[in-house]
């Protein structure tokens, strides 16, 4: 069945678009969103024609002019290919630094990032979204904060705040981390405006270019593009379905000698594994041996179940050498921008002292509003309802892939994330589900070098949608049907 293209609103008083320019305007409007990628061969004359229900003569016109203006490239017998482009005025090849392993200096992640808040009103659309529907969280817990707080006198909100953070707020997370055994006193924590506010932060402190950086492959992507503005050589940590490869770490550690290591210890994005208390021993004596920080981002801790095995490294180091990160943008609010450090005095006051070169003080309404939230009781049980709900949906989400013809890269107990392999090149079948309304996320975007992949995260939460697993059937179906025609 053909798509027509929809007609774009012309200036006023301006002639309606033609084909051949809405079409390009197509074309452009997906390469700038990251669907169509630098290297990937375009939709054949023939397949797109079809799709958009035109002439293939006007296919062609749009190619030939998307080549005129630099966006593609012609390859005769092969087909129209995205250009590569220069960003910031630095020519693509001159983008990877000399040395043992290629670094980007700046990663590609706008795709995913543009897009996020087009699919939030349908979260069943993005099953690559890092975050859960706004229906299974507690508005109420949040509008409740506020109407206490807008009952107080308004003089205190006046004020730029302090330089740490709210410190009643502190004081209440200094009693959140003796539950998990981590001794810190409120003046060593500081309070963030989440954990990319808080890698931001670090990587400016202690990153030196040319320093390296250890951080999992796969892992969170938005930190890898922070650190590579810094200068850093960003080294990957391959995975297990156990848990990050210690055997390959040591190696990585004694090769590039780091200056630090960026770990997720609990349902690590995007594996879902978790340390176990042995491999937790091991990094921290290899942070000891090489004399290396431990970044460790427990973004995902409270999604862990009571008997879940939850080894923190901060737990084990008590704040020596590992900073440690926290955050309530998973479990309460993304737009609540409430986030935390713990770590040794000497480190809190540079963080301190960075945070407000930057940015002055962090919203003191927010941390105001998170305080109220953890000391009137219900967040616990708003939490386990969560971990309920994911529960409930994750072993029906990994049969579906499977059903689809997708293999898990292991089976988490607990949390939000499968990583599955699709078998083949996850960019093009994350373009192809953006063709049909589904944001998804490609496994490149997980590797620091964005290396191709044929894997891909899942959000268990958003993987509602009874027409996935045909997209991505048919998408692995076509793929078939292309190899034995050749």
């Amino acid at each position: 069945m053909s798509v027509p293209l929809n007609l774009i609103p012309a200036p006023h008083d301006a002639s309606p678009l033609t084909l051949v320019d809405q079409l390009v305007q197509w074309a452009r409007r997906r390469m700038e969103e990251r669907v169509f990628r630098p290297g990937m061969r375009m939709p054949s004359i023939r397949k797109l024609a079809l799709e958009k229900g035109v002439s293939r003569f006007t296919v062609v016109e749009a190619y030939e002019r998307l080549v005129a203006q630099g966006f593609l490239d012609s390859r005769r017998g092969s087909g129209f290919y995205v250009r590569e482009r220069a960003c910031g005025g630095v020519p693509a090849e001159r983008r990877a630094s000399a040395g043992r392993q290629p670094v980007h200096n700046t990663i590609d992640v706008v795709w995913l990032l543009r897009n996020m808040l087009q699919t939030s009103t349908s979260p069943e659309k993005g099953p690559g979204l890092g975050y859960l529907p706004s229906r299974w969280l507690d508005g109420e817990l949040i509008t409740g904060a506020l109407r206490a707080l807008g009952r107080q006198s308004g003089a205190q909100m006046l004020g730029f705040g302090t330089a740490q953070g709210f410190l009643p707020l502190r004081q209440q997370l200094q009693t959140r981390l003796e539950e998990f055994e981590i001794g810190a006193a409120p003046d060593q924590i500081v309070l963030v405006s989440g954990i990319t506010h808080a890698i931001d932060l670090i990587a400016r402190i202690y990153v030196q270019p040319g320093d390296a950086v250890i951080v999992g492959d796969p892992a969170w992507f938005q930190m890898f593009g922070r650190f590579a503005s810094q200068g850093a050589q960003l080294v990957g940590m391959p995975y297990t379905p156990e848990g990050p490869d210690l055997d390959a770490l040591e190696h990585l550690v004694e090769m590039w000698r780091p200056k630090m290591l960026v770990i997720n210890s609990l349902l690590q994005n995007p594996t879902g594994t978790s340390l176990t208390a042995a491999q937790a021993f091991r990094i921290l004596r290899l942070a000891e041996a090489y004399d290396f920080i431990v970044v460790e981002d427990d973004i995902y801790g409270d999604l862990c179940p009571p008997g879940h095995p939850a080894t923190r490294l901060a737990g084990l180091d008590q704040l020596k050498r590992v900073i440690y990160l926290g955050s309530f943008s998973k479990t309460l609010s993304a737009n609540l921008r409430v986030g935390f450090v713990a770590c040794g005095p000497e480190v809190a006051k540079a963080i301190t002292d960075q945070k407000m070169l930057v940015g002055m003080t962090t919203p003191e309404l927010n941390e105001r509003v998170l305080y109220k939230v953890l000391t009137e009781g219900h967040y616990r049980r708003h939490v386990e309802r969560l971990r309920v709900r994911l529960d409930g949906v994750r072993d029906k989400t990994a049969r579906m892939l499977e059903k689809a013809g997708l293999r898990l890269f292991t089976m988490p107990a607990a949390g939000m994330f499968l990583w599955a392999d699709t078998g083949v090149d996850s960019d093009a079948l994350a373009a192809a589900a953006h063709e049909k309304g589904f944001l998804l996320t490609p496994g490149s975007l997980f590797s620091p070098q964005q290396s191709p992949t044929t894997w891909m995260r899942f959000n268990v939460a958003n993987c509602g949608d009874p027409a996935l697993p045909e997209v991505i059937g048919d998408y692995l179906e076509s793929v078939v049907r292309r190899a034995s025609a050749v």
